[in-house]
């Protein structure tokens, strides 16, 4: 990271809100995953827990974080989201979760990517953490972030 400076802090090392106004819209895209590790057994039981269905509550708690991203980061920008999309995949050792966000904005869409991975994540854990005392939410990370330009 030499050489790069850190966006949202100015130059007395206070922290800002970068100003994107100048910024031409661009159509912007980033995938997210996190990992909730598990019990073999507990993951074979997802479908028959108590709280209900835990993929698809996850999946919606993903989407509806996504959303709202920039009242949860203090200095993200509330942008127009096109699309979001979460997936669950249930493995042996746990479920993966993979989210992505798009937008044409004057800045990226890293954060609501993560953030509706984060949040699907840990609403799995929510939902079963009665039946698992062991669960580990792990592997919070940005796969890819791209934009091109709008004609």
């Amino acid at each position: 990271m030499q050489g790069e400076e850190l966006s949202h802090v100015d130059e007395s090392g206070a922290v800002r809100m970068v100003d994107v106004g100048g910024k031409t819209p661009v159509r912007r895209r980033a995938t997210a995953r996190a990992f909730v590790r598990m019990s073999p057994g507990t993951a074979g039981r997802l479908g028959e827990l108590p709280k209900g269905d835990v993929l698809t509550t996850a999946q919606l708690a993903g989407i509806m974080a996504a959303k709202r991203t920039a009242e949860l980061i203090p200095l993200c920008h509330p942008l127009p989201l096109t699309h979001v999309d979460v997936r669950l995949e249930v493995e042996d050792a746990g479920v993966a979760v993979e989210a992505s966000a798009e937008t044409t904005a004057q800045t990226g869409v890293e954060m609501e990517a993560l953030t509706a991975a984060a949040v699907a994540a840990l609403t799995v854990y929510d939902m079963t953490k009665a039946i698992d005392k062991e669960m580990v939410v792990e592997d919070v990370r940005l796969l890819e972030k791209t934009k091109e330009v709008v004609e």
